[in-house]
């Protein structure tokens, strides 16, 4: 890309982030509000898939337990699009969060075969934080050591003390496998993508 190019892309993507943001936010606000049937038919329940409703093991992360659950799904997909939208291009983003997505569905699927339903964006999230991480070493080479590393430890502590959330007096039920699964793939995407190696 000749840097004049460049240039261009960045004012558009800077132009145009804080849209694609709003309609993310609106997306998952409109799946919660189809109602509780609706949602139950988008949730990832084992039996479903196993009769052929294979799309559940996406749609099932777009989908919460009630309006706290999404919020605050919601506070932290604004925190991490704050600190790292700019360390990627949109396409590389877009990988980044179908790796997870699917690194969490299938992840739960094959690893987890006691898991009878799950709901929520929360191993999306975990991948588009290692997916950060490792993108914005071009920027921020020390920041970048210090949040994988903080991400590590929170999967550590995950899998050995249960939910941080457990820890902090939060009484939603949270399934700590697909923060694993959502991380391994955000993050596999992103090694994949080599997004730290180059400059916007």
């Amino acid at each position: 890309m000749t840097h004049a190019l460049s240039l261009k892309f960045r004012a558009k993507w800077r132009r145009y982030r804080a849209t694609a943001l709003v309609c993310v936010i609106a997306l998952l606000a409109v799946a919660q509000g189809l109602g509780p049937e609706l949602i139950a038919k988008l949730r990832y329940e084992r039996t479903a898939i196993a009769a052929g409703e294979w799309w559940r093991l996406l749609t099932g992360q777009l989908v919460h337990l009630d309006a706290t659950h999404l919020a605050m799904n919601l506070v932290a997909l604004v925190l991490l699009w704050g600190l790292y939208v700019t360390d990627a291009r949109p396409r590389e983003w877009l990988l980044i969060a179908l790796g997870a997505f699917l690194a969490t569905g299938l992840g739960l699927w094959f690893l987890e075969p006691d898991l009878a339903w799950y709901v929520g964006l929360s191993g999306a999230l975990h991948g588009l934080w290692a997916g950060g991480g490792i993108a914005c070493r071009k920027r921020w080479p020390l920041e970048s050591s210090v949040t994988l590393v903080l991400l590590v430890g929170k999967l550590i502590l995950e899998a050995w003390q249960g939910p941080v959330s457990g820890l902090l007096g939060a009484s939603l039920p949270v399934i700590t496998a697909a923060h694993r699964y959502g991380a391994l793939g955000g993050g596999a995407a992103a090694l994949a993508l080599g997004v730290w190696r180059r400059p916007l």
